[in-house]
């Protein structure tokens, strides 16, 4: 009972508003942030005759549909999702399932179908809802993963760091000479170790939020610049000269996340600069207003590879170009590069001993940045890595980005 002995509000009494009860509970639906399909059926074997006859604002967005009513077919095709209305409209019973979305940011939903009973002319209902549990299977899935990588990629340096504690402990502990070089060779461990462990823990941030969109502006002419001047003594120590080429607009305005973009830049610039002979030099060119097509071109004849492909729905790019005069990677070596700890043989071990996640990192950031990353490669004739941003309308007050326009190619 209600207030003062009353009945509690029912959905079959009159609202106490002006507006229609209809259009009340219509706009109450599509308010909702779950998806949802309200889905009708005449016979368990006419799968044509599936229909959705209502469907609010978030699920008209999730499966990309733009009418309220058609078939379910047309909009969704998983057969766990079909099975579980179909137990829902016939069997009078409620089920659950999974749905993933595809594409470059999947996304993993809980689906519940709940059966209506009957509509007025005879015709089953049911209530079909999808729950986004993306963040929590990411969480799990990373957990997994992080736990299963450090242990496999730490082995190692443990099992030397145990050994030459073992030997220090041993014959070698008046040994000074020994001493000085068995420390240096830990010391070199545990750095590896360190940068092995924050890579891992970086990697597994940037999974998290893979599939929320940046929702900030960055200038990439200011930030690239920035970059390549603090990488300029790494090269300097090899004699490797850092030759940057802005592009003619004087501020590039990218969607994104500066720290994030920090990373692309500083990892493929650190590997440019790591496999470049000494005294060569590493190109860094930026263009912007490019349609995806022109962002992602490279050289004639040289094999070339797509690692991430960029969101359709942007108009213009903005295309960062590292290239550098290295050894080169050779064409079926390319799919693998962006791999979790793969390193092209001959470039494990010595001066250019790496974590491995570098580029698995860059691949994960342009992917949550909607954007491109292209290696083109071939044994002998350097590597030319390409990362390329949706461009975005300059800040408020600050000139450059879009602004009524494109800015031209330079």
């Amino acid at each position: 009972m209600g207030k003062y002995g009353e009945s509690p509000l029912s959905l079959l009494d009159p609202l106490p508003t002006s507006i229609p009860a209809s259009q009340l509970y219509a706009a109450l639906i599509d308010a909702l942030p779950d998806p949802i399909l309200v889905v009708t059926g005449l016979d368990r074997d006419d799968l044509t005759g599936r229909r959705y006859i209502l469907a609010n604002a978030a699920a008209r967005e999730l499966l990309r549909i733009t009418a309220e009513e058609g078939m379910l077919l047309s909009a969704v095709r998983d057969p766990e999702v079909l099975a579980a209305v179909d137990r829902a409209l016939f069997d009078e019973t409620d089920s659950e399932g999974f749905y993933e979305t595809t594409g470059a940011q999947t996304r993993s939903l809980r689906v519940r179908a709940r059966s209506l009973g009957r509509g007025l002319d005879g015709t089953r209902l049911a209530l079909l809802t999808f729950h986004d549990e993306t963040e929590v299977r990411r969480v799990e899935r990373t957990r997994v993963d992080f736990l299963a990588n450090a242990s496999h990629e730490l082995r190692t340096p443990l099992a030397s760091l145990s050994g030459f504690i073992e030997t220090l402990r041993g014959h070698a502990r008046d040994d000074v000479a020994a001493r000085d070089k068995f420390l240096g060779i830990m010391q070199a461990q545990a750095d590896r170790m360190a940068r092995l462990i924050a890579d891992l823990t970086s990697l597994s941030r940037i999974e998290l939020d893979e599939h929320v969109a940046p929702k900030g502006v960055v200038d990439l002419v200011l930030l690239v610049g920035e970059v390549v001047e603090a990488a300029a003594p790494l090269g300097a120590q090899r004699r490797i000269s850092l030759d940057w080429r802005p592009c003619g607009a004087g501020k590039v305005f990218v969607r994104g996340e500066r720290d994030q973009i920090v990373q692309v830049v500083q990892n493929l610039l650190d590997n440019a600069i790591k496999y470049s002979p000494d005294g060569a030099a590493v190109r860094i060119e930026l263009q912007s207003g490019l349609t995806d097509l022109a962002a992602a071109a490279s050289p004639e004849g040289v094999p070339r590879l797509s690692l991430v492909a960029p969101d359709p729905s942007a108009e213009t790019y903005a295309a960062l170009r590292i290239v550098d005069l290295g050894p080169g990677i050779a064409r079926q070596n390319l799919p693998r590069l962006s791999e979790r700890f793969y390193r092209v043989d001959g470039q494990k071990s010595g001066a250019r001993s790496g974590t491995g996640l570098g580029l698995a990192i860059v691949k994960h950031i342009m992917n949550r940045h909607r954007g491109g990353l292209v290696v083109a490669s071939a044994e002998g004739e350097g590597s030319t890595f390409t990362a390329y941003f949706p461009m975005a309308n300059a800040p408020d007050g600050v000139p450059g980005g879009l602004p009524g326009g494109v800015v031209k190619a330079s």
